[in-house]
């Protein structure tokens, strides 16, 4: 017994030294400092020239003009995701550094990865990681010390817009970066079951170190979203505890009132964790307080990496196997929710550690302004509101079509792993489709463009000509969430209102009035149910009786000669 607790102390010893000779740069720093992007990629190199367990694959170049590079840890040494998935071990894939001013996570996965492939700590054999160094390169490599302002460390970092000035975390859905369409291929190929994407708060103060936003639990549905409600989730809460690292949902509130308790935060797919339960991915992204010393921060995001690898080593079958279950009943499902609402009967208990707030004169103002109070802490059980009901619920089409000329969404599709195939020769079908009757566009630009929103369309039938090389889309696919959710209109973060078919909205042929005169009263003539429509609005619409162009334009309308490519969303629907 003696001599095993010896050797087991001699080993604890040459792995500390071991990891010892792969200082970060946040260690030497005292916990002060984040390591730049460069000495970030030149350390994994070193670890990976060093220990067998670690590969390093390069994907597309970024806005910055520098690939995105993924760093691999596998305890057997063998890195395909495929073969992964075959053996039924759960894949992690960590994000880094999507704002560049909340570094905690390039510096904890530093930590990690050197501390798996040293044995510092025990590695799982069936928990692969796949970490993303730093993802945002450009807005890393725009470093200072100001911009900030809520935040308390590291001594200096990067900014939050990449090189376009994007706001990545606004860009999963819609792709508008080279930093997504590479994070793209990379979330494909390795086809992860759990994503991390770490994150540092900016909102109300209190005692947490760490907060979590989850992968709203209806959204990703099915056998998954349940296991992660009732099982996966508090089994983190439980093990951070142990840690000594109390977590709290994601604090949704910056009023200083925790007693009306405060709504899981909304994601749709345009956010990180909203595009992962497409592809029934179940994701997670930590936020630590920006207030805590980043010492503690990146300490917290170290032991929750550490805690997803423990409880994932533990939960292995089920997140594997539910996964793979609900991936192929999304294939044969037929009802999709596109668009959801926080349910406000229905809310879960937690654990809630906040300072109290009072009010003082401002030294700016002079008015009375509010702040938290340190020296009265509290603890208390606040209303969770963590279910959400479907608001917009679309029927699966047995496919899609899509004109070849709309490259901006075929592009994308190809890009998230969406099988098409093109048609062989000229065809004409009868499908359904979307008019648009009304909708609005944001006045201001959002992350560059000025969104579509409170859209009003009717759906159509009609026989539609389509041209040899146009796009059809089967559903039936792995992909079929992602599918429904951009083609379809509707949806949060659909192609439409990202703009992206906002060609059809206007007009591109016209008529001169006097022109239309003359052909008017042969049309009518020919087209006696226009004639009638016509009639019935002059006489419900007095205003209408009175302007000549308005019924011109009405008649114009309802005519052949009106575009039909006016207001039709270029998304054909093949029910049949």
């Amino acid at each position: 017994m003696k001599k095993a607790s010896i050797l087991l102390t001699l080993c604890i010893v040459a792995t500390t030294l071991l990891a010892q000779k792969f200082p970060t740069v946040f260690e030497n720093s005292n916990g002060k400092q984040t390591a730049t992007y460069f000495e970030t990629i030149e350390y994994y190199k070193k670890l990976k020239a060093a220990f067998p367990t670690l590969s390093i694959k390069t994907f597309d170049t970024t806005d910055a003009g520098y690939p995105l590079h993924l760093v691999l840890f596998s305890k057997d040494k063998k890195f395909d995701p495929r073969q992964w998935h075959n053996q039924h071990k759960v894949v992690v894939l960590v994000n880094n550094g999507i704002h560049p001013g909340e570094p905690d996570g390039i510096d904890a996965s530093m930590m990690l990865i050197r501390d798996l492939a040293t044995n510092k700590i025990v590695a799982a054999d069936n928990v692969v990681f796949a970490i993303i160094p730093v993802y945002n390169i450009g807005g890393c490599l725009d470093r200072g010390t100001s911009s900030r302002v809520n935040q308390n460390g590291p001594e200096e970092y990067g900014f939050r817009g990449n090189s376009e000035n994007l706001d990545l975390n606004r860009d999963f859905i819609k792709n508008d970066s080279r930093d997504a369409i590479s994070f793209t291929r990379i979330f494909q190929w390795l086809q992860p079951d759990i994503f991390i994407d770490n994150h540092v708060s900016d909102g109300a103060d209190y005692q947490h170190t760490m907060t979590l936003l989850t992968t709203q639990h209806n959204k990703l549905g099915g056998e998954t979203g349940a296991f992660v409600h009732t099982t996966f989730e508090p089994a983190l809460y439980k093990s951070m505890s142990a840690k000594s690292w109390d977590m709290v949902p994601y604090v949704n509130f910056e009023d200083g009132d925790p007693d009306k308790g405060w709504d899981a935060y909304y994601d749709p797919p345009r956010y990180s964790s909203g595009y992962a339960a497409l592809f029934q991915t179940i994701a997670f992204v930590p936020e630590t307080h920006m207030l805590k010393p980043y010492a503690d921060r990146v300490k917290s995001t170290y032991a929750f990496m550490q805690t997803i690898m423990e409880q994932s080593s533990l939960f292995a079958n089920d997140i594997v196997t539910k996964r793979k279950a609900d991936i192929e009943n999304n294939r044969k499902k037929k009802d999709f929710a596109v668009s959801w609402a926080v349910d406000t009967t229905r809310f879960d208990q937690v654990l809630f550690k906040g300072y109290q707030t009072n009010t003082k004169t401002s030294d700016i103002t002079g008015l009375p302004r509010m702040f938290y109070d340190h020296t009265k802490p509290f603890e208390k059980q606040v209303k969770f509101y963590n279910t959400f009901n479907p608001v917009v619920t679309i029927q699966k089409p047995s496919a899609y079509i899509i004109p070849q000329g709309w490259h901006e969404a075929i592009d994308r599709l190809k890009n998230n792993g969406v099988e098409l195939k093109r048609l062989t020769k000229d065809t004409t079908l009868t499908v359904e489709f979307y008019h648009v009757d009304d909708y609005k566009s944001m006045p201001r630009a959002y992350e560059k463009h000025h969104r579509n929103f409170d859209l009003v369309v009717s759906k159509r039938t009609e026989r539609v000509h389509f041209v040899k090389g146009d796009y059809i889309i089967y559903t039936g696919q792995r992909s079929d969430r992602y599918i429904i959710e951009t083609l379809e209109p509707q949806g949060d973060d659909s192609f439409f209102s990202w703009n992206f078919f906002d060609a059809i909205l206007q007009q591109k042929e016209w008529y001169s009035d006097y022109r239309l005169e003359d052909v008017a009263g042969a049309l009518l003539q020919q087209h006696p149910e226009i004639k009638q429509a016509l009639e019935e609005k002059k006489r419900s619409d007095p205003q209408f009786a009175a302007n000549a162009k308005a019924q011109l334009q009405f008649v114009y309308m309802h005519s052949p000669y009106y575009e039909q490519a006016h207001l039709r969303i270029p998304v054909f629907r093949v029910t049949e």
